[in-house]
């Protein structure tokens, strides 16, 4: 079990004057079924959690070479993978059997791998902006959309902005709006004051979102203009014999499925198993390499099953900024009712 998790028991949708047009989520099915027992339910966990409860089962936070930026690697040299890292200033050394590029979004490794100009980042013109806001600088304001079970968003056919619960002390929210790539480069740039000035300009709309944004602290409040890269295929990593991808470094997607750290955390399960399959010998993938032994079953599994939530984070991002998501249809937003 994970700590720190939050489950989600209902969703809604608003105008911007709070009128609610749709609704869904475990209370909603579950009225009138006191006894009933959800197969299946959303569990929200801030990053940095999860992080750690991972990392404590790897022993602890000591396992990790932390501070080591990644400058270059050679597969080709030896047997053995030769990186380069730059640490402190100073350039450091390294081999390792298999290099896996968890490095994100502008991952050095699909750099070295594919390169930019074969997949460059492709703008989807639109902005996000990030808050965290702590309960406790809400005062006595009171809401039914804050009990630490409600997911809610609120729209006007541009802008949106989606609030969930954050822990059990805090509330995050995620503002989104159309804007032209160099307009939203631009105000990225201004930091984090001119971010929340941003939202607040924007969301006069119902409560508790204004005292929301305006709790937040600024230094809780970030931004970035959205972007995902053209799908890759089997062919793309056919020339690296030792290096892989995992995560925003082989299929960047926007936020709107919120599909991108639950894809990486499949793509890390899927690529150990097989390592445990193919790498039961060490005669056995030293003879065949670790790309017949393991790399291209993996990186097809991942690429077909990835494919289809990097396409629907794009549509995504058309469909919540337009009319459709305020469509009065009790179920998660998507293009059509049919999607």
């Amino acid at each position: 079990e994970l700590e720190d998790g939050v489950v989600s028991t209902r969703h809604m949708v608003h105008n911007t004057e709070g009128k609610v047009v749709a609704e869904w989520g475990m209370r909603r099915w579950l009225e009138g079924q006191p006894s009933a027992i959800p197969k299946r339910s959303n569990i929200h966990i801030a990053r940095q959690s999860l992080r750690f409860q991972m990392m404590e089962q790897l022993g602890g936070t000591e396992e990790v070479h932390w501070g080591h930026q990644l400058v270059s690697f050679d597969q080709t040299r030896s047997d053995k993978v030769q990186l380069t890292f730059l640490v402190n200033g100073e350039q450091k050394y390294a081999e390792a059997d298999l290099v896996v590029g968890a490095d994100g979004i502008r991952s050095v490794v699909r750099q070295s791998i594919i390169g930019d100009e074969v997949t460059p980042l492709r703008s989807l013109n639109c902005m996000v902006v990030l808050g965290i806001c702590p309960l406790s600088l809400l005062g006595d304001l009171e809401s039914e959309l804050l009990d630490g079970a409600t997911v809610f968003q609120t729209a006007n056919g541009n802008d949106r902005i989606y609030m969930m619960p954050f822990n059990a002390e805090s509330v995050m929210w995620q503002l989104s709006f159309r804007m032209d790539d160099d307009e939203a480069k631009a105000l990225s740039e201004q930091g984090s004051d001119a971010l929340k000035a941003e939202a607040i300009r924007r969301l006069p709309w119902h409560s508790p979102i204004p005292e929301i944004l305006a709790a937040t602290p600024a230094e809780l409040v970030s931004g970035y203009p959205v972007y995902d890269r053209e799908l890759l295929t089997p062919e793309h990593f056919a020339n690296s014999s030792k290096a892989t991808l995992i995560g925003d470094g082989a299929h960047p997607m926007t936020p709107f499925k919120g599909q991108g750290a639950n894809q990486a955390i499949l793509d890390a399960l899927s690529l150990a198993r097989e390592i445990t399959n193919g790498c039961w010998s060490e005669d056995v993938w030293r003879n065949k390499g670790l790309r017949e032994a393991v790399l291209n079953t993996y990186e097809t599994e991942m690429l077909e099953r990835s494919a289809v939530k990097v396409e629907g984070s794009a549509a995504a991002a058309e469909f919540l900024h337009s009319d459709v998501v305020l469509e009065p249809i009790d179920q998660p937003r998507r293009m059509s009712p049919k999607d």
